[in-house]
């Protein structure tokens, strides 16, 4: 595994933390200004993800990286893709998670920050 590999697996893993803080600032330091997620519910923009963090709406006591980590890097672009546990809590209720997460990060700056997270659910036995 090369340095900088190393280096965005950790990365990973603090945003994960911060994202379990339910601090939007926080978590928006790990966010390029054109972060979305793609999940089964469609689209949702940075701003409008923080939003409901910083409302209350959505919160997090879960988020934990499983299994192998595949990352790879082209230049000032990488992916890095690992199976995700996690459980969130929205509208009151315990949202358990197992899914497929990809973070696509850019390099900015000397800085690696996340531009996409694209979600897909773990095939349940």
């Amino acid at each position: 595994m090369t340095t900088t590999e190393h280096e965005l697996i950790t990365l990973l893993d603090d945003w994960g933390a911060a994202i379990v803080s339910d601090d939007a600032d926080r978590m928006a330091a790990y966010m390029d200004d054109d972060w979305a997620i793609v999940s089964w519910t469609g689209i949702t923009s940075r701003d409008d993800f923080l939003a409901v963090v910083r409302s209350g709406a959505l919160g997090h006591t879960r988020m934990e990286g499983v299994g192998e980590r595949r990352v790879r890097v082209h230049g000032d672009v990488a992916y890095l893709s690992v199976r995700v546990l996690s459980t969130a809590q929205f509208g009151g209720q315990d949202i358990p998670a197992d899914e497929w997460t990809t973070d696509v990060f850019v390099r900015r700056d000397g800085r690696w920050l996340c531009t996409l997270t694209h979600i897909t659910p773990a095939r349940s036995s």
